[in-house]
């Protein structure tokens, strides 16, 4: 028997995609949006509310749902406007994830899927070094300070109600549609611009959304889930010289790569206040997921260069609308 899925977040890129997936799989699936948000309504229904934090009535959503997949969150942002960032990611991310999850448990929900981010864990790795689920929790900006807290308020109702809850941190997300800095570099790589990133011989992380999706509809089902943290990625670790070729390539492109040393980027990146952003290029961020395919089964079932045809496919066929 198909079970019934609540779905937050299902206008964002990863509920999006987690939506589609649902329904492709024959899911009864009932989709939670922000008042004002509209999707084409196929093989599934939904629930507006006005904003989610620690007041939001999700009644009307809940009853005979099976698991609870929460996607919607106040995303990490560059250049915050709040006068208090940690306050308004915890209002959402912490007080909206903990009350949703809470009147789940009393509607008699399953399971509680909750879609976390690598930034629990930290920034950055020494190159070769990996995050593993077990690692002492460092986040260290509001956003992964907000999931961290998430996390810890969950599994304490976890325990206090017999709700089972699973936890899931992706690392980066792309795939078709995919937006900021990935899409910029695929614009740059497109256009031909001369990259000063010849030479970057870190180590990153990412995952296929695809990839992520596919687990999260795991973890819907698998009994080992239960009240457990994964780490997800596409198993295959690359450089960002390795990435950007990479990403050329499925463009038809050439990539134009000046192999100018990561330590002059950062001094570079430095003095013009772009510190973070050299990090995230220049820097490492490796996990292992080796606690996820031996307690799920799970493989990744796309690979890194299928994942990036299709996300440089859509870019390509998006500029001509």
């Amino acid at each position: 028997m198909s079970k019934t899925v609540f779905l937050t977040g299902a206008t964002g890129f990863v509920g999006g995609a987690t939506l589609r997936c649902l329904v492709a799989r024959n899911y009864t699936v009932i989709a939670a949006l922000r008042n004002g948000s509209q999707l084409l309504q196929n093989k599934f229904s939904t629930i507006n509310v006005d904003s989610i934090d620690g007041a939001t009535s999700w009644k009307n959503g809940l009853t005979g749902v099976d698991v609870v997949i929460h996607a919607a969150a106040r995303v990490h942002v560059m250049n915050d406007t709040e006068t208090d960032p940690l306050a308004a990611f915890r209002r959402v991310n912490v007080e909206g994830t903990v009350n949703l999850a809470r009147q789940a448990a009393s509607a008699g929900v399953r399971r509680f899927i909750f879609i976390s981010s690598i930034k629990v864990n930290g920034e950055s790795t020494d190159l070769g070094v990996t995050y593993s689920p077990e690692d002492t929790p460092a986040p260290a900006d509001p956003y992964g300070i907000s999931k961290m807290e998430a996390e810890e308020r969950l599994r304490e109702l976890a325990v206090e109600t017999g709700m089972e809850v699973v936890i899931i941190r992706p690392v980066l997300v792309y795939g078709p549609g995919v937006k900021a800095n990935f899409q910029s570099m695929m614009r740059w790589l497109d256009k031909g611009i001369p990259l000063p990133f010849g030479a970057i011989h870190n180590r990153r992380s990412l995952v296929a959304l695809d990839n992520l999706v596919d687990l999260i509809v795991t973890c819907i089902n698998h009994p080992a889930a239960a009240n457990q943290t994964f780490l997800v990625s596409d198993g295959e670790d690359l450089s960002t010289t390795q990435l950007l070729r990479k990403i050329a390539l499925a463009l038809g492109r050439t990539a134009r790569l000046v192999p100018i040393p990561a330590g002059v980027l950062r001094g570079v990146a430095t003095l013009l206040g772009r510190k973070a952003l050299s990090n995230r290029l220049c820097g490492s961020l490796q996990v292992d997921i080796s606690k996820t395919r031996s307690l799920l089964g799970w493989t990744p079932p796309v690979s890194a260069d299928d994942a990036l045809k299709a996300t440089a496919q859509y870019f390509q066929e998006s500029k001509k609308q």
